[in-house]
């Protein structure tokens, strides 16, 4: 379907009355609509779906397959669509039982032009909000398939709770996590989920340019703006317009540009490099930083303003070692992919694997336990030979299993024995014996 197509509004008009299918398709056609005529039900049929733009009109008396049957088949294929029957005097009461069947509207002949494209504008409507409705919801579908939030955690739960009660809040967003904990997937879940999802998501890493290319990739300049500038350059803030400007590492950007961006943000408006008047940008900021901007800026290491403005809601993200219940389902996940991508079988986990996830502490988070997935898929040395391991028995499982959670525990309380005891609920000589045989140093915990 063209754009011109979907502008007009599109019509099916069944009638096998020669005379009559030109004289309304005509009406319609006058009406700004694009009509699509058919003489019989059974050509109409074959080229409408449930992806059908439109409105179905038809007669209900017609040789072959009539209307009544016509529109039943319709409605086994998209109950949503709208079907338009016209009746002549002695149709009428089979009409109403089809209008209680789920028909749009019926039309009783003799009418007037006016009330078929009344009608048809209605109808159109009504189509263009269901179809629109589809699309929002099979984005979020695809959303989910695509992006992987996954995890079973609570603080993963609460993520993607988060941020689907403020995909459509339109606030700027702040998001803080170490590095590769995700803070990218959760903007573009952010904007995936959200009204702007038609709309480009632009990202710029601001840790990765020097601050003249910088300033130029953010805000854009005008054609002869300086020795060089050929023609004019976009910048990310207005290619943003109507969607979501991701500002990756915002901790590192230049004070200098951070005064500039906070005039963006608070009027919505850019001024390229070389233009005489402001342009209106319709954005959502997502700002992401790998350490505290509250305590960077009350050292004056980054603009209190600019904090203030971007902390409308401030997201934080956990590395796995705080998470582990989800380093099982990311690499799961990961594993899954990997091997699509690399062309190989799944492996199974052996040992070495299962100890590598349990007892590792994932310093570089999700993205290093993706690497991790496509080595074991490929094989690498590091993760141990999957052909000559033997399985693991359920009480070694269970055993490495109970060393992880103490380990969590004594991570979450800083060492701390009674914080620690409390937590797991366990005696003190017992957490003491467990401690011991899986050989746990406990001031390697503490602060």
């Amino acid at each position: 379907m063209t754009e011109g197509t979907e502008t007009r509004g599109v019509v099916a008009f069944i009638d096998d009355d020669e005379d009559v299918r030109a004289a309304n398709a005509q009406t319609l056609e006058l009406a700004g609509f694009d009509v699509q005529a058919f003489a019989d039900a059974e050509s109409a049929l074959a080229r409408l779906d449930e992806n059908f733009p439109g409105v179905v009109i038809s007669d209900i008396r017609m040789p072959g397959m009539d209307g009544r049957s016509m529109f039943h088949e319709l409605r086994r294929r998209d109950a949503d669509l709208p079907v338009i029957l016209i009746t002549g005097h002695g149709d009428i009461q089979e009409a109403v039982e089809l209008l209680g069947a789920g028909a749009y509207d019926f039309i009783a002949k003799p009418f007037a032009a006016e009330r078929l494209v009344s009608s048809v504008h209605r109808a159109l409507e009504q189509r263009g909000l269901v179809l629109e409705n589809r699309r929002l919801r099979d984005a979020a579908r695809r959303a989910d398939d695509e992006l992987p939030l996954i995890g079973d955690s609570p603080v993963m739960a609460g993520l993607r709770a988060s941020l689907r009660q403020l995909a459509d809040a339109d606030v700027d967003v702040l998001i803080e996590g170490e590095t590769g904990v995700g803070k990218e997937v959760a903007a573009r879940a952010l904007h995936a989920w959200s009204k702007r999802r038609s709309r480009v998501f632009a990202v710029l890493n601001c840790a990765a340019l020097p601050e003249s290319l910088l300033e130029h990739e953010l805000f854009g300049h005008e054609a002869a703006a300086f020795q060089g500038a050929g023609r004019r350059r976009i910048g990310r803030i207005e290619a943003a317009d109507g969607g979501t400007l991701f500002l990756d590492d915002i901790e590192s950007m230049p004070l200098a540009l951070q005064t500039r961006l906070v005039r963006v943000l608070e009027d919505r408006a850019v001024t390229p490099l070389g233009a005489n008047m402001p342009r209106s940008v319709d954005f959502r900021v997502v700002a992401a930083s790998k350490v505290d901007l509250g305590e960077m800026s009350s050292r004056d290491a980054f603009r209190k303003d600019l904090y203030f403005r971007l902390n409308v809601v401030r997201l934080r993200i956990p590395p796995l070692r705080e998470r582990r219940a989800d380093i099982v389902p990311l690499f799961g996940h990961f594993l899954a992919t990997a091997s699509q991508r690399l062309r190989r079988p799944v492996p199974p986990l052996t040992k070495s694997i299962k100890a590598r996830l349990f007892e590792h502490d994932w310093p570089g988070n999700v993205r290093e336990l993706r690497n991790f997935a496509d080595r074991v898929v490929l094989k690498m040395p590091d993760v141990g030979d999957a052909e000559t391991e033997s399985p693991e028995s359920l009480p070694e499982r269970m055993e490495r299993y109970e060393a992880s959670l103490i380990r969590d525990a004594l991570r979450s309380t800083a060492g701390d024995v009674r914080a620690t005891l409390e937590k797991l609920a366990i005696p003190r000589k017992t957490f003491y014996d467990k401690i011991a045989r899986h050989g746990i140093d406990l001031d390697s915990f503490r602060k």
